[in-house]
């Protein structure tokens, strides 16, 4: 049976979208690479995922800031999950999904709270959609450069709040968020 694996990544950020990967194995991949996308360093994220790329059907579903805005963030992540996966060039046979909720319309998936931990292949899926976002956002961070978006990735550090505080709210800031909510309307 071809199994899928699908994560997203960026769903506490403050700023950027929401990425998903879905991932399924050909031979030779390498499975000891392959744990949680949070627990590998940056420059071994990247090594792996290009590791993985080269032994896998993959794809990336983005749902965008607006999209985040006007759906919110766990429907946003959903969206993303189910393009990622209409994306695959091949037809898994069944799709293992992080965490307790799936996109509505998809067919024999199974939700596994942890699975970045637990299952290799949604392992891989969260290297590849980490890695994407966090050089999307390091590109973004090149004409944004008061955000620290080359270190934080969007997430809400110190240097990012002080950012904010001091230069505003950017088009690629998640404006229904608590602190960017904030400060456009304080």
């Amino acid at each position: 049976m071809v199994i899928a694996g699908v994560d997203e990544v960026g769903r506490g950020c403050l700023a950027g979208p929401v990425v998903s990967a879905a991932v399924i194995f050909k031979k030779g991949i390498d499975l000891g690479l392959l744990k949680d996308s949070k627990k590998i360093t940056f420059n071994n994220r990247k090594k792996i995922s290009d590791h993985i790329k080269s032994n896998s059907y993959y794809s990336i579903g983005i749902a965008s800031v607006n999209e985040i805005l006007n759906l919110n963030i766990l429907q946003a992540s959903l969206l993303s999950m189910k393009r990622a996966v209409e994306r695959l060039v091949v037809k898994p046979g069944i799709i293992l999904i992080d965490g307790s909720f799936a996109p509505k319309g998809l067919q024999n998936f199974k939700t596994i709270i942890n699975g970045d931990e637990k299952i290799k292949v949604i392992s891989a899926a969260s290297i590849i959609a980490k890695v994407y976002r966090d050089n999307l956002m390091i590109k973004l961070s090149k004409k944004y450069s008061n955000y620290s978006w080359e270190r934080n990735f969007g997430y809400g550090t110190k240097a990012h709040l002080k950012g904010l505080k001091k230069f505003g709210v950017t088009a690629h800031h998640r404006k229904s968020f608590k602190p960017i909510h904030k400060i456009l309307s304080g």
